[in-house]
């Protein structure tokens, strides 16, 4: 899959082990992992089968997703294929998601 970040800020500080480790402390080599795990996979259905819980969240967050790192941190990203595509019911189609975009990474959103 493509990945991208929303701010370039946010790649810098994922562009590199040390930067990770100085930006994301014990999360760092988690999401080395995760960050590799989108890259190497097919599609976003490719995440529901690997480690780290990857699932789309609700309410106001709806729209996005969260893949699991440490503690309550976690990796938030979203669809970035235009359009981003559906099934017959208006949910996201994991099987044809190509793209995706890091939003941010964030300790527990739902507080």
């Amino acid at each position: 899959m493509e990945v991208f970040f929303k701010r370039k800020a946010l790649q810098k500080r994922c562009s590199s082990e040390k930067e990770r480790g100085k930006s994301f402390g014990k999360a760092a080599k988690k999401l080395g992992r995760r960050l590799d795990d989108l890259a190497a996979a097919g599609c976003l259905e490719d995440m529901r089968h690997l480690p780290g819980r990857c699932h789309e969240l609700t309410g106001n967050m709806a729209g996005l997703l969260a893949i699991d790192l440490v503690g309550s941190q976690r990796l938030i990203l979203e669809a970035a294929d235009e359009p981003i595509p559906r099934k017959g019911d208006g949910g996201l189609d994991w099987s044809q998601v190509f793209r995706v975009r890091i939003v941010r990474i964030e300790e527990d959103y739902h507080g």
